[in-house]
Order: structure tokens, then C-alpha cells, then sequence
């Protein structure tokens, strides 16, 4: 079983540090830039979206935890900002660490935001997946999101 919980502000660095370094690899793979530009694009957003950390924004940082031997143990992340107006939520970020992928924790992790979520009025949630992550294709699949569009690009610099 997984609860989530809001992240606490000691746990925010070790956030931050596992966002920029697993962001800025997406960011550079996807867009063919260096990873040290993409590392400057995974700061910014951080930043644009947490301004002043974790206090006083619309974003919402929680933390995934499972029990281990009586104690909870964090196993992930879900970051996610809800809109009021549409009444939907936007995962940014949905992270399960390698060990604890295969056994339904993601599966578990998006059931508990949902129950959240309906508590409070949301009825939708959006996110965006990358197209050569099959495995986070496969599992929102799985738990009923379907392909509502696709984000596309091309570079058009100096050859």
C-alpha cells in the first residue's frame, strides 16, 4: 500500500537534485541539446514553479511512501498542479525509484491522487509522457488515460 503525503522542506533538495539530473537526460534526449544546457532548462523550470520552494505556490509536491518493517519508506515522487477553473490536475512529474518499479506502486500512487483529487472537486487529470518511455506509456494506460494529442518538434538550426 502507498500513501502520499506533501513533501516536507528538508526532503525538497534531494527533490530538486533528483529532478534536475532526471530531467535535464529527458530534456537532452529528446531535443538534442548538451546535458549542460538541458541542466540549465531543469533549473529554470524548477524555479519558474517554485519560486520560493515549497511555500506559498500552486504546485503541489508529495512524496510516495510505502511500508517497510513498520516504518515508511519513500519509494517516489508526484508533483502536480491543479487547476480550479477546468477542475483537472497536471502531473509534471511522476517518479517511482528503479527498485520498487513492477510491483503496482505507480498503479497505487495514481489510485491514492485520485481519491485525493475527487475530494477536493478535481475530475480530470493531464499530464505528458515521452514518447520512448514505454513503461510510463504502458502503466497510465493501464489506469485509464488515453492519448488525447502528440507534442512534436523539429530543429531547424544551421547544418
Amino acid at each position: 500500500m502507498v500513501v502520499l503525503r506533501e513533501m516536507r522542506q528538508e526532503e525538497y533538495p534531494d527533490y530538486c537534485q533528483y529532478f534536475i539530473d532526471d530531467y535535464s537526460r529527458e530534456i537532452a534526449l529528446n531535443y538534442g541539446c548538451s546535458i549542460e544546457v538541458a541542466a540549465e532548462q531543469a533549473k529554470k523550470e524548477l524555479n519558474r514553479c517554485f519560486p520560493n520552494g515549497l511555500q506559498g505556490n500552486e504546485h503541489s509536491l508529495l512524496c510516495i511512501d510505502t511500508e517497510v518493517d513498520g516504518q515508511l519508506k519513500r519509494i517516489g515522487y508526484l508533483w502536480h498542479s491543479i487547476n480550479v477553473t477546468d477542475k483537472s490536475t497536471f502531473i509534471y512529474d511522476f517518479f517511482v525509484s528503479n527498485e520498487c518499479r513492477g510491483f503496482g506502486y505507480g498503479t497505487q500512487a495514481i489510485s491514492a491522487l485520485e481519491k485525493q483529487l475527487q475530494a477536493v472537486g478535481v475530475n480530470q487529470i493531464k499530464l505528458r509522457v515521452a514518447y520512448q518511455n514505454e513503461r510510463a506509456l504502458n502503466l497510465y494506460q493501464e489506469v485509464g488515460f488515453v492519448i488525447t494529442g502528440f507534442n512534436m518538434s523539429k530543429n531547424i538550426g544551421i547544418r
